[in-house]
C-alpha cells in the first residue's frame, strides 16, 4: 500500500518546512510513504526547501497556474507513481498532518474513496464571527446542490483513493474542493468526513483577496458545476419558471378580455408570448445540453480507460527495466558469471 502526499506550493518557504517535518513516517496499514510537492511558479526557495527535507517528487510550473491546476496535476502526478492513497494537504501548515492516519483509514477499511478532513469551523478560534457563519452556509449549500452530507466544503485536507483519483477530472480554474465534491457523488464514488485538528494561522489566504470575492468565485464554480452535470433540472427549472410567467401574462390578457370586457392590454399579450416561447426554447436547450452531458460521461469513461492503459504501460516499463538491472547485476557477480559462461 502507497500514499504519496500532494502538497501545491506557490512562494512557501517559510512555511513548507513546518509541513514536511510533522508529516508521519509509518501510519498502520501503509507500506511506502512518499511527498509529493507542486511549484506552482514560485519566485522564492520553496523548491530548494523541497530537495532540502527529502521530498520524493517535484511537479514545476513555469508560471502560476492557480490551485486547481496544480491540485490535478498533482494527482496525475501521483497515480504515475504508483500511488494507492493519495492525501492533498495545504503547504501554509493550517492542518495538523498527524491527522493523516485518521484521514485515510476509511480508505483503508474500504469504507469510502474521498474521505474530507472537517476542521470544525465553528470551533475555531481565529476565525470571526462572519466568517463561521458564512462557512456554515457554504457548506449547507454545497450539501443541497450535491446530495452530500459533507459538513466542511472547502476543506483542502483530503483523502483519495486510486478508484477516485482516476475518476477525478477538475476542469475549473479556481478551486478544486467544490467541484471534487459534486463529482463524487455525481460518479457514485463513497464519500466520507472525519474530524481534523487545525493549526495556527501563519498567513492570510492567497487563494482570494476577500471573503466576498471568495463567496462569488465559490458560486460561480458551485453553479457552473451543477449545471454542468445536471443540466436538464437547471434548464427544466429555468425554462419552467419563464414558461409559468408567461402563461400567467397570457391568462391576465384572457381575464381582462373576455371576463371584464376591457380592451386594450395587447402588451401582456405580446410579453405573454415571447416568455412562453423563451420558456419553451429554455427546455428544448435543456435536452440537448443532457445530451451532450451523456456525451461527457462517456468521454469522461474513455479518458479514464486511457489513464488506466498509460499507467499499466508505465507499470510494465518499471518491472522490465527492475528486470533486467537484476540480470546484469547477476552477471556482473563474479560467480554467477562463470556460470553463465
Amino acid at each position: 500500500m502507497k500514499l504519496i502526499i500532494q502538497i501545491p506550493c506557490f512562494n512557501e518557504e517559510k512555511t513548507l518546512p513546518l509541513v514536511l517535518k510533522s508529516i508521519p513516517k509509518e501510519i498502520p496499514g501503509v507500506d511506502v510513504i512518499e511527498t509529493l510537492i507542486i511549484d506552482d511558479g514560485s519566485t522564492d526557495k520553496t523548491i530548494e526547501i523541497a530537495e532540502k527535507f527529502g521530498v520524493d517528487y517535484i511537479v514545476k510550473h513555469n508560471q502560476n497556474r492557480g490551485l486547481a491546476h496544480a491540485f490535478q496535476n498533482g494527482i496525475n502526478e501521483a497515480l504515475r507513481r504508483g500511488a494507492n492513497i493519495i492525501v492533498n494537504t495545504d503547504a501554509d501548515n493550517q492542518y495538523s498532518q498527524k491527522d493523516i492516519p485518521k484521514l485515510i483509514k476509511p480508505i483503508l477499511l474500504g469504507e469510502a474513496d474521498m474521505v474530507i478532513g472537517d476542521r470544525q469551523t465553528s470551533t475555531i478560534k481565529h476565525f470571526s464571527k462572519i466568517k463561521k457563519g458564512l462557512q456554515r452556509l457554504g457548506s449547507a449549500t454545497v450539501r443541497f446542490f450535491s446530495g452530500s452530507d459533507v459538513p466542511d466544503a472547502v476543506s483542502g485536507f483530503r483523502a483519495y483513493s486510486r478508484e477516485a483519483a482516476m475518476n477525478m477530472n477538475v476542469v475549473t480554474d479556481f478551486s478544486y474542493a467544490i467541484e471534487t465534491i459534486v463529482q463524487a457523488k455525481y460518479k457514485r464514488l463513497g464519500l466520507a468526513s472525519v474530524h481534523v485538528r487545525t493549526n495556527g494561522p501563519t498567513r492570510k489566504s492567497r487563494l482570494f483577496k476577500n471573503m466576498f470575492q471568495h463567496i462569488r468565485m465559490s458560486t460561480t464554480t458551485l453553479l457552473r458545476v451543477y449545471t454542468m452535470y445536471q443540466p436538464f433540472r437547471v434548464f427544466l427549472a429555468i425554462g419552467t419558471l419563464v414558461f409559468i410567467a408567461g402563461f400567467i401574462l397570457g391568462a391576465r390578457f384572457l381575464y381582462f378580455t373576455f371576463v371584464l370586457f376591457e380592451g386594450g392590454h395587447i402588451q401582456s399579450l405580446i410579453l405573454a408570448g415571447a416568455l412562453m416561447v423563451i420558456g419553451f426554447q429554455v427546455l428544448m436547450t435543456g435536452l440537448v445540453a443532457d445530451l451532450i452531458g451523456i456525451n461527457r460521461k462517456l468521454s469522461e469513461t474513455i479518458l479514464k480507460k486511457i489513464k488506466t492503459l498509460e499507467l499499466d504501460q508505465m507499470r510494465d516499463e518499471r518491472r522490465s527495466k527492475k528486470t533486467i538491472q537484476f540480470i546484469k547485476t547477476l552477471q556482473d557477480t563474479p560467480a554467477v558469471s562463470q556460470r553463465v559462461n
